[in-house]
């Protein structure tokens, strides 16, 4: 297999200083789509089930942010909240986009915040996801994600944690999971960014809550109740800090919400990105 026939491997741009591989699909306003932190995740993996829903109204384009997937890990790199988000600036400057919809999942939702607060001008509307950017408690579900070390049981246990209905993690996706942390460099980048104790890397990812109370962007923000990563406790903060910002939670639903609802999910970020007056 050549790395052509991977849907996980796109094309790549310099963005800031880091070559970045990313997915493009559709036309129209754009929208970036920013993956989490799980182990092996790519831009792929956390929104193959969305890029073909929104492509048909948006242009949709999704990094994989560095030291993650296929983009550049810089040696020495400094991982953190102002590397990924002049990351994205980057990216957008290298498109020659000058505002795009951000959607940022759970840690990618810290990046779009982070974004938002000090870059407003480059962000359109914001969808946050199980975001992170507020102070909380490490959660026991978080601690087993960034505290991965690679082997099939320990995978297995990540997923367990991410989706509440266990039949959509069968030891199939294990595997495949699995497999992907393995390969070279993935694990070593990941290592290096949440050493324990991981307490300060929940810290180290928000933004400053008067700096959400000052957003002035739409924002939608969504969870899932039975969330085992990321509090819901998080989103209901974000609702009370951001002025322009409406809430849906899904019952029944985990830390992937766009994997356990993608229909829901599609249809939500769908209507609300494409109604002017939302």
């Amino acid at each position: 297999m050549t790395e052509t026939d991977r849907p996980e491997i796109g094309s790549t741009v310099d963005a800031s200083g880091v070559q970045t591989n990313y997915l493009e699909a559709g036309t129209g306003a754009p929208v970036v789509l920013i993956h989490g932190s799980g182990p092996g995740v790519t831009a792929y993996a956390n929104w193959r089930l969305v890029m073909p829903a929104l492509a048909g109204r948006f242009r949709v384009l999704a990094p994989d942010m560095a030291g993650f997937g296929f983009s550049e890990r810089p040696e020495k790199a400094d991982y953190g909240l102002d590397l990924w988000t002049e990351q994205v600036v980057g990216f957008l400057d290298a498109l020659s986009i000058d505002r795009a919809h951000v959607v940022g999942n759970s840690f990618g939702g810290a990046i779009a915040l982070r974004l938002a607060a000090q870059h407003g001008d480059r962000v359109g509307k914001l969808v946050l996801m199980g975001s992170m950017g507020v102070d909380f408690p490490i959660t026991e579900g978080l601690e087993r994600v960034w505290g991965y070390e690679p082997s099939f049981e320990n995978m297995r246990g990540v997923l367990d944690v991410f989706a509440h209905d266990r039949a959509l993690v069968p030891d199939e996706l294990a595997e495949v999971r699995y497999r992907a942390s393995m390969q070279p460099g993935f694990q070593e980048s990941f290592a290096a960014m949440f050493p324990a104790p991981r307490q300060r890397w929940v810290e180290a990812m928000r933004t400053p809550d008067e700096q959400i109370r000052a957003l002035p962007h739409k924002t939608l923000i969504v969870h899932g109740r039975e969330d085992k990563v990321i509090p819901v406790d998080n989103s209901l903060e974000l609702m009370r800090l951001v002025d322009n910002g409406d809430l849906h939670v899904f019952a029944h639903c985990g830390h992937w919400v766009q994997i356990e609802r993608s229909a829901d999910f599609n249809r939500l970020v769908g209507d609300f990105l494409a109604d002017d007056a939302a």
